[in-house]
């Protein structure tokens, strides 16, 4: 039994790629996908008709009702191919309005419900920040579930759960980039790996707390570097995979063993916190990585969303 099929025994595999015809050699049951990932699939020629063809059904609209066509067409292509959800991101321009965020997300659903996908099998992903956070709980309401993203502080995911969001995507690799390149010469690679490694040890942390006070929001590692980062989270309740890192997973037999376990979460000792939007603040300004890394991804997903209005505007209309 290779690794990935071993992983699978412990924890939900998701499939991190816009590239939906390469989704199927491995199984997963969700699927990921983010602006950046829709770029890099739209940039390949097999995907151009798709593009053109969804752009040349919504000539006249506004652009963000093309992107977000744009968006749900992929994943609609996914969903063909996965059994379970697709996450779909909202503009994280809008990453500091909560109302901007809230009805963007209403106008995506509307766009899979018309398109025949009950919202059951779509989340909502959004930006971390406080004012996704309050999004995303107004969501939840509705009945339109959330994967809060771009998450890298202890806060981020206690303000989740206290918002009742579906689940949450703690970035392990971008945690441990920061604090490979904050270490410098005096980083030592062999005594940050596996269970070490500051992104895993986030990540089981927040685990932890969930699993011991009861909150039923889902736990999905992120952004991983390597397959010892995955593997060290083997039990966590979703880990999304990109397609690379799958594919060394399922050429490897070695062992794979349960890495976190709910019932020892459970019967640990930890004290219950909860964070008030000063606290919040506080709490993640106080968090140098967290910081840097929030507003960096915010940036970068940003800059991609432009790229993408601009490839889209440069179609012939």
């Amino acid at each position: 039994m290779n690794q990935l099929e071993q992983l699978r025994q412990y924890t939900t595999v998701v499939a991190d790629t816009g590239n939906f015809r390469e989704l199927a050699q491995f199984a997963p049951r969700d699927a990921t996908t983010n602006p950046s990932l829709i770029l890099k699939a739209v940039l390949q020629p097999d995907y151009a008709p798709l593009l053109a063809d969804t752009v040349a059904a919504h000539r006249g609209a506004p652009l963000e009702a093309v992107v977000d066509a744009v968006l749900v067409r992929f994943g609609t292509e996914i969903l063909r191919v996965v059994p379970g959800r697709v996450s779909t991101e909202v503009d994280a321009r809008l990453s500091f309005d909560t109302e901007a965020t809230a009805q963007r997300a209403r106008s995506i659903i509307a766009l899979y419900q018309a398109a025949g996908v009950p919202r059951e099998r779509v989340l909502i992903k959004i930006a971390a920040t406080w004012e996704g956070i309050r999004a995303a709980a107004q969501l939840e309401r509705e009945g339109i579930h959330c994967n809060l993203t771009l998450l890298f502080a202890f806060c981020q995911a206690v303000a989740c759960g206290d918002a009742g969001v579906t689940l949450i995507s703690p970035f392990v690799g971008r945690i441990y980039d920061w604090h490979k390149k904050a270490g410098g010469a005096a980083w030592i690679e062999a005594a940050n790996a596996g269970a070490m490694d500051p992104g895993v040890m986030s990540v089981r942390t927040i685990y932890n707390h969930y699993k011991h006070f009861g909150i039923a929001t889902e736990v999905m590692g992120a952004s991983f570097r390597n397959t010892g980062q995955i593997l060290a989270l083997a039990g966590c309740d979703l880990l999304t995979i990109s397609p690379d890192l799958l594919a060394a997973l399922q050429a490897s037999n070695e062992p794979v063993t349960r890495a976190l376990d709910a019932a020892v979460a459970r019967a640990a000792e930890m004290p219950e916190v909860h964070y008030d939007e000063a606290a919040f603040r506080w709490a993640l300004n106080q968090d140098a990585m967290a910081t840097e890394k929030l507003a960096e991804g915010i940036r970068a997903f940003a800059a991609d969303a432009v790229k993408l209005d601009r490839l889209i505007q440069a179609l012939p209309s």
